[in-house]
């Protein structure tokens, strides 16, 4: 009888409830629309990048090598959060497996953790274009790029793993089953520990603090090598020349740290809990959805293999090519 006891227990606690955006019920079916467009919108916008790439064989460098890896990425990243949060806005709340909730935090984790890493890649792949561009085909080569991006992944997900092996030993709170957020982030899925959690609490903390930190000042230093380069060259047009290949990865740099600084740094005890998910929703939702947006407006190199790709997938006499071409041409200026 105990053991059976101990057994229905465990069981209670074997599936959790996302709560989701319940407070907007009563809004229909407009949350969910809205969120699929976003998502349509991401994954489309990260893939087109990547065909882009791969089609055009003068965006075979460095630089892109990394922005495929990065688009990848974020198509994962979306992935792992949209379909269930979707789903939450057709049937109100969300029953996930604590295994399925422990492994969409697994997931999200990792993608942060090498997000960041492949950022700090990106930027010293231009401090190495900008400072040294000599040497640049040398130094750059596609051993190093690819042991970058390889070292970027397994240390992402390496890393996650230790963290969440940590709570292999922790014993469920009994009768904790609902999460007031609407995926699996690391306070909540503490929060479903019992015993000593702050080791899992002090080790998650110090290693994303690790992975957000370091990466962080290896740009900055990154940036402050290509500013004063930059500023030491005499023409203008020069300068703006240089600058502007940095320009859609400085951009992305600050929203991806600026909305992180927003949802983990800023003091969000106090807040509202429909608040604490809106602001995660920017790093979660919307940084995915503007990164493609963002380099292929401010990428005339990108701008050009999509006109080319577009070219490629509608034949050139057929109605949806003038529709195309209109479409095209009014997403990407000139």
């Amino acid at each position: 009888m105990r053991k059976q006891s101990s057994g229905d227990r465990e069981n209670q606690t074997t599936w959790l409830i996302l709560v989701g955006f319940g407070e907007l019920q009563h809004l229909g079916f407009l949350p969910f629309a809205f969120f699929l467009a976003i998502y349509v919108v991401t994954v489309g916008g990260n893939a087109l990048i990547v065909l882009a790439v791969a089609s055009s064989r003068t965006l075979h460098t460095p630089m892109y090598f990394f922005l495929c890896h990065f688009s990848l990425l974020e198509i994962g990243y979306t992935s792992n959060i949209m379909p269930r949060l979707l789903w939450s806005f057709l049937e109100g709340r969300e029953t996930i497996s604590l295994v399925s909730c422990l492994v969409q935090f697994y997931v999200f984790a990792s993608l942060a953790a090498v997000e960041c890493l492949l950022l700090s890649a990106m930027s010293y792949d231009r401090y190495l274009a900008i400072c040294h561009p000599l040497r640049y085909p040398a130094l750059m080569s596609t051993w190093l790029c690819g042991c970058l991006a390889a070292g970027a992944w397994v240390s992402g997900f390496s890393f996650s793993a230790f963290t969440l092996a940590l709570a292999a030993p922790l014993p469920l709170c009994p009768g904790h089953r609902e999460i007031d957020h609407y995926f699996c982030d690391f306070a909540p899925v503490v929060g479903l520990f019992c015993g000593n959690v702050g080791v899992m609490w002090g080790a998650g903390v110090s290693i994303s603090g690790f992975l957000t930190l370091a990466p962080f000042l290896l740009i900055v230093a990154s940036y402050a090598f290509i500013l004063r380069t930059v500023l030491q060259i005499p023409s203008g047009h020069g300068r703006q020349k240089a600058f502007s290949t940095c320009s859609s990865h400085l951009t992305v740099v600050g929203v991806f740290y600026g909305t992180l600084i927003v949802v983990y740094v800023a003091p969000t005890d106090h807040m509202a809990p429909l608040l604490r998910k809106a602001f995660s929703v920017l790093y979660t939702v919307f940084t995915p959805m503007v990164n493609p947006i963002i380099y292929s407006l401010k990428n005339q190199e990108v701008k050009g293999a999509l006109h080319r790709l577009w070219g490629k997938l509608i034949p050139r006499h057929t109605p949806l090519k003038g529709i195309g071409q209109l479409l095209t041409f009014s997403w990407i200026p000139a």
